[in-house]
């Protein structure tokens, strides 16, 4: 979805003013374009940014184990004053066709349900929507509570330090957060803020580059691991993060200083 016609990409043109912050209005013509135009074609509908780097096999997988017919959202969830939070973005999320349905036949055009203003974060106003109908926002942590979506490249996780400590992205998880190898899931799904050179390297690591004398198997009879209260990474090297309380002020990164989001 784009203001633009690209000849090269099958891109859908919008009619939106393409400024950040008018992102809500953007998201909600391109929902309502593929509940017109692609409901049935498809299972599940998938928004990411250009910039987010997708491993479209695990995404099946996670996927595998949940039902289309069910109304569900996927991401990586951030906190903000919604009770269960909202899925960032950025790092890219999941709408089941009953969500899309919901979405799009009850609460789009319901100023009840959802703002009617283009202006506006549209994560955390997708969010509301979907909370607002009664669609369930689901924990996408693999077995040992890793996240499989993202809001910065691999390197921010598996480096300890490599993030400022007071940056504004840790009061908004959701979740606690393990840096260093054992950060992210073997199933991880999305990387955010990749740039096009990171895209051709991650491309060659997985799908290319193959260790000597390694082999991997996956039980495809076996559905997708995912995190319970029982769970534990006990044994696994790595820096914990536990994720801290948000600023009541803020419901969004987008609500804080500039600066500190660059």
């Amino acid at each position: 979805m784009s203001s633009e016609t690209d000849v090269s990409l099958p891109v859908v043109k919008l009619s939106v003013r393409d400024e950040y912050d008018y992102l809500w209005g953007k998201t909600k013509q391109a929902l309502k374009y593929v509940y017109d135009h692609h409901l049935q074609d498809v299972d599940w509908f998938f928004k990411a940014d250009d910039d987010t780097y997708t491993v479209v096999e695990n995404l099946r997988y996670m996927l595998s184990g949940f039902s289309t017919s069910d109304p569900l959202h996927f991401g990586l969830r951030f906190k903000g004053n919604l009770k269960n939070g909202y899925m960032n973005g950025g790092a890219g999320y999941v709408l089941s066709r009953e969500a899309l349905k919901w979405l799009v036949e009850e609460a789009l055009y319901d100023e009840s349900k959802c703002l009617q203003d283009d202006f506006g974060p549209e994560d955390l106003e997708l969010g509301k929507c979907l909370q607002n109908v009664g669609v369930n926002s689901v924990d996408t942590r693999d077995s040992y509570g890793r996240e499989r979506f993202f809001y910065f490249p691999p390197e921010s996780y598996i480096i300890p330090n490599y993030l400022p400590k007071d940056l504004w992205y840790w009061s908004f998880l959701y979740y606690p957060i393990t840096l260093g190898m054992p950060c992210c899931s073997d199933t991880a799904i999305t990387f955010h803020k990749v740039s096009p050179s990171q895209m051709h390297i991650l491309e060659y690591l997985i799908y290319h580059l193959r260790p000597y004398g390694i082999s991997y198997h996956h039980d495809v009879t076996q559905g997708p691991d995912t995190y319970s209260e029982s769970s534990s990474i006990e044994g696994r090297a790595g820096t914990s993060l536990n994720a801290t309380p948000a600023d009541e002020k803020f419901s969004h990164p987008s609500q804080m200083k500039t600066a500190q989001l660059s």
